[in-house]
């Protein structure tokens, strides 16, 4: 049994990933991806996105990150694979999923779910490339247009030796629109062995509990609905027969629910690092980005979000953070 933090291009970046982290309740990280084409990247571009590379592969609470990568050419891919695992990671995953339409348009995401024989050849490749004693995972959609081949597709990635499948129970048409169809990740559990991982729609506790149900799956990823709520992992393991692993940290000292009291906690660590590692121009961006999550959970977000919404000088973000209570006790 498992929660892992998905992978979100342009939202779930080592910033937020160091923060929920901290919060408690996950096992693991996949990070955003990154775009393989025709050449080995060198070390640095793998460290500007997962720069807990240079800290173990781990997040500051001690939780590990798998890097995640989208291409479509098995021998780069498999090159690319090989230098990332060296690096420290505990495993590296490839990205069939994301229904961006400029990554679709050249081959990469959710467009390889079009062509089992080469998401077949991609994971061959990058597991021949990959030492034995680290995981390749696989990340997917039910299917492009429609979801007809998802157990094709889900069997394809098997049989080329992905250790672990997540399956985003929605098609690249339908994007991010509700529901997820999680029965029909039982479907694809009916065909192959290989362990599945459920994702989509998982905004509560009780959203966790049904897709458990439908999907069959015990291992969940959450995205948005951890973004929403910080405090959605704590929640689900206090909701739901989800154990305590030997060596997870304890949540007992820890309520599940998290309340705007502690999520101000986390805002203030939040921009320090915002403020500390991302370039100006992004800065009062990336704290307006969260509030607007966060204001689908929290009321005191959404009068934050109205107040702020319109600013760019940062200099008014440091000082709506430095009126927030708590927030001198983040480091």
């Amino acid at each position: 049994m498992a929660l892992i933090l998905a992978p979100m291009e342009g939202l779930l970046d080592f910033v937020l990933r160091d923060v929920l982290t901290r919060v408690g309740g996950i096992d693991r990280c996949v990070s955003e991806f990154i775009r393989i084409t025709d050449t080995l990247l060198p070390e640095r571009v793998f460290v500007r996105v997962v720069p807990e590379l240079l800290s173990g592969g781990r997040t500051a609470a001690g939780v590990p990150v798998r890097p995640q990568l989208l291409g479509s050419d098995p021998a780069c891919l498999a090159d690319n694979a090989a230098r990332v695992a060296g690096m420290g990671a505990d495993g590296v995953d490839l990205n069939f999923g994301c229904p961006a339409k400029v990554v679709n348009r050249h081959g990469g995401g959710a467009a390889l779910l079009q062509d089992p024989d080469l998401l077949f050849a991609i994971v061959k490749a990058v597991r021949d490339a990959v030492p034995a004693a680290q995981m390749v995972s696989a990340k997917m959609r039910l299917g492009f247009h429609d979801d007809s081949r998802a157990e094709e597709c889900a069997l394809a990635l098997q049989e080329g030796g992905a250790g672990e499948i997540v399956v985003h129970a929605r098609t690249r048409a339908d994007g991010y629109r509700p529901p997820a169809y999680w029965h029909r990740i039982a479907d694809i559990r009916a065909r192959i062995h290989t362990p599945l991982i459920a994702n989509g729609e998982i905004w509560s506790a009780e959203d966790a509990q049904r897709c458990r149900l439908e999907s069959g799956c015990d291992t969940l990823m959450l995205g948005r609905g951890m973004v929403s709520n910080p405090g959605l992992a704590r929640e689900i393991r206090a909701g739901t027969a989800f154990a305590a692993v030997p060596g997870h940290p304890t949540l007992a000292a820890h309520p599940p629910a998290l309340d705007w009291t502690g999520v101000q906690e986390h805002l203030g660590h939040f921009w320090h690092l915002v403020r500390s590692r991302l370039e100006a121009r992004q800065q009062a961006g990336r704290l307006k980005q969260w509030l607007n999550f966060l204001r689908r959970h929290y009321p005191p977000a959404q009068q934050a979000y109205e107040r702020l919404k319109t600013e760019i000088d940062v200099r008014v973000f440091d000082a709506w953070i430095s009126a927030q209570p708590l927030t001198a006790k983040t480091n």
